[in-house]
């Protein structure tokens, strides 16, 4: 029987929304927050928010990196920042980073891009979040002449950014390795991009799908400039995202090393193909993390 099977069968999954805190303690060897980014639940997310925070909490995730910042009326999921800030401390949680839609902004004025950053800025320091990332380019975007512009532009918001007493970073997908006549995107970001004001956050699903190199290879190549990881499966098959520990990718093996990394915060993520549910897949992939990665960070 498959592990999730099992879970879903043995009613685990409903029973450890309800458990105390404490059931989780065993695990909580890391020096690290158990993290999850909450795309991977947004279904539920748009829902009812807060019961979707108290569930996650139930299975023993800490901090999180959030999605879908409203710069019109500064807010997140309907809440502006310091409400969702008071939310958070009542449930002893944290949202360490999050992910802003700085791709429209590719090709738009300066002026623009720094009202844009400028209220990304204000939102998360009342938030108490300590990242801001660009996370994604649209695919009509990713040419090597579009990631020589994105450079310049990482490093203006990084500058801003910075100032501001928070941190920026770039989080990866597949694209950037694709070769486009001897170049490509990653190493345009990387090398183009300065150390101390573009900071990465490596999605490690994307390396091992896309990239010729490892984890452990990039974080060599830049130490203590990965200072957040994304951490999820692939499926065997399909090479779609899954559930921890129902996959391919063997983390025991693929962890880099967190201080050479400069690892500040993780976060477990699924983007979809969940095996029966947001829900159940964050259960299930807490469950495999606390038992088999956790005291690995």
């Amino acid at each position: 029987m498959k592990r999730s099977t099992f879970l879903k069968k043995s009613g685990a999954l409903a029973v450890a929304g309800m458990l105390p805190l404490t059931s989780f303690s065993m695990h909580e060897r890391s020096n690290y927050k158990m993290g999850y980014q909450l795309f991977s639940i947004r279904d539920e997310m748009a829902k009812n928010p807060l019961d979707t925070l108290r569930y996650l909490k139930g299975l023993g995730y800490r901090d999180f990196e959030l999605y879908g910042f409203d710069e019109e009326k500064g807010t997140y999921y309907g809440y502006p920042a310091t409400e969702l800030k008071q939310i958070l401390d009542d449930l002893g949680l944290t949202i360490s980073s999050g992910h802003y839609g700085f791709s429209p902004y590719l090709k738009k004025s300066d002026e623009a891009l720094e009202r844009f950053v400028d209220q990304c800025i204000i939102a998360a320091q009342k938030l108490g979040s300590k990242y801001i990332v660009w996370p994604w380019i649209a695919p009509e975007q990713r040419t090597i002449d579009n990631f020589k512009v994105m450079a310049k532009k990482l490093n203006h918001i990084g500058e801003r950014v910075t100032k501001a007493g928070l941190g920026f970073a770039y989080h990866n997908h597949g694209f950037e390795f694709l070769e486009q006549n001897g170049e490509n995107g990653f190493d345009i970001i990387v090398n183009d991009t300065d150390v101390d004001l573009v900071k990465l956050q490596i999605d490690m699903y994307w390396v091992m799908h896309s990239s010729k190199f490892t984890p452990k290879e990039l974080v060599q190549k830049q130490p203590g400039r990965y200072t957040m990881w994304h951490i999820k499966d692939m499926d065997k098959v399909s090479r779609d995202y899954t559930e921890l520990g129902n996959g391919s990718l063997n983390y025991r093996e693929l962890l880099p090393d967190p201080q050479e990394s400069g690892l500040e915060h993780y976060f477990i993520e699924q983007g979809g193909n969940f095996s029966h549910s947001s829900k159940t897949s964050a259960a299930e992939s807490a469950a495999y993390f606390q038992k088999h990665l956790q005291k690995l960070i």
